[in-house]
């Protein structure tokens, strides 16, 4: 049995599927998942109030937020330097402070494409949010980043299995571009390919839009206009990547890849045939 743990400090569009995407219809045997989530935020105190989750013992844990540099994350990683932990975030993305991580024991998944949300008052309701994430998640699932990383995960899980625990296990280092990303969706048609790789790139294009509107901007137009921009780019390829997978089933070609009860995974292409 391969226990996993996942600990949620704040919120990135991934972190809504993340403990999900290792037994997407509840049958897998062999795993057992539980999550800690602080919400929204993502300070300090956050970060000491998941020390008691070591209770869980598990095999190894993932633990996902914005921004693996800001204080909470890595107070968190402060706490948790005893334990195999895959740091999954939207940065730190330069290879001197991944390399850091590493050094400190440390797997990550570095997803450059999940974008910075218009997190400001002026425009940032609960619907807004909701929106945005839901935009998000069309891209980072149909685009092959939830693909890339269930892989990754699955690859510990097979290490758990073979007898190997703590720091013997070989945690992944990734860094998670909009190429990268697209390889490992599955695309048979390269008209799809090219739709879900310019999405890729419009979602990674979000976040150099918001981050001034977040942190930088004051006026009240400013802030808006340029917040609502990033959103509308987000919700423009959400829809590329509805047009991507439109196009493979229009060719029965869409690429599934279940789990099986035994955790193993069948790949498929055509909608009436049985997982191989």
């Amino acid at each position: 049995m391969a226990k996993i743990g996942f600990i949620k400090l704040g919120n990135l569009g991934m972190s809504q599927v993340i403990d999900l995407i290792l037994d997407e219809i509840a049958a897998r045997q062999g795993i057992e998942i539980r999550s800690f989530g602080t919400g929204a935020k993502m300070g300090k105190e956050e970060a000491a109030d998941t020390e008691h989750f070591k209770n869980y013992e598990a095999d190894f844990y993932v633990m996902i937020s914005p921004n693996s540099s800001a204080p909470g994350p890595t107070a968190a990683r402060e706490i948790w330097n005893d334990k195999p932990v895959i740091v999954i975030s939207d940065g730190p993305t330069k290879k001197d402070d991944r390399q850091a991580l590493e050094d400190a024991g440390f797997g990550y998944i570095m997803m450059k494409v999940d974008p910075l949300i218009g997190a400001k008052t002026e425009f940032l309701d609960c619907v807004e949010m909701a929106s945005f994430i839901s935009d998000a998640m069309k891209v980072l699932s149909t685009c092959g980043v939830v693909r890339l990383i269930q892989e990754a995960f699955d690859n510990v899980i097979d290490q758990v299995g073979a007898g190997k625990s703590g720091k013997d296990l070989e945690l992944p280092h990734v860094l998670v571009s909009a190429q990268k990303a697209v390889e490992s969706a599955g695309f048979n048609n390269p008209y799809a390919k090219a739709k879900a790789l310019a999405a890729l790139h419009m979602t990674d294009k979000v976040a150099e839009i918001n981050f001034p509107a977040c942190f930088m901007m004051k006026d009240i137009e400013q802030v808006t206009l340029t917040t609502a921009t990033g959103h509308e780019m987000m919700r423009a390829a959400a829809q590329l990547a509805i047009d991507a997978r439109e196009i493979e089933k229009g060719n029965d070609a869409v690429f599934r890849q279940p789990h099986m009860k035994d955790g193993s995974r069948r790949t498929k292409t055509k909608l009436y045939d049985k997982p191989q």
